[in-house]
């Protein structure tokens, strides 16, 4: 299947939760996750022929834990690397919402 502007699939609360869960059962020294602010996304997103973004794995060593890379992506399923690239999101811990259904 190829990408386009709608890949993806919304799920259920549960099926999230089940994901998350997972994730922090496999790897328990992990960050649980990462924020990127609208406006960084935008300088993506806003991007002249960007249908969305990649979400790639990295890793920082520096400080030993996993760090997100975001890239946008064209119409034609390219990575645009010669434009925006971001990293540096807010880890949880320490930015995290305790009352979210996945912080437990």
């Amino acid at each position: 299947m190829s990408i386009c502007s709608n890949s993806g699939s919304e799920i259920s609360l549960s099926e999230a939760q089940a994901l998350v869960n997972a994730f922090k059962t496999r790897f328990p020294n992990e960050i649980k996750c990462s924020f990127v602010g609208v406006d960084t996304l935008n300088l993506i997103l806003n991007q002249e022929n960007c249908i969305g973004v990649r979400i790639y794995n990295g890793y920082d060593t520096n400080l030993g834990r996993i760090a997100p890379v975001l890239i946008g992506v064209d119409s034609a399923g390219k990575d645009m690397s010669t434009g925006v690239i971001i990293d540096k999101l807010k880890p949880c811990p320490d930015e995290c919402d305790p009352t979210s259904p996945f912080h437990k």
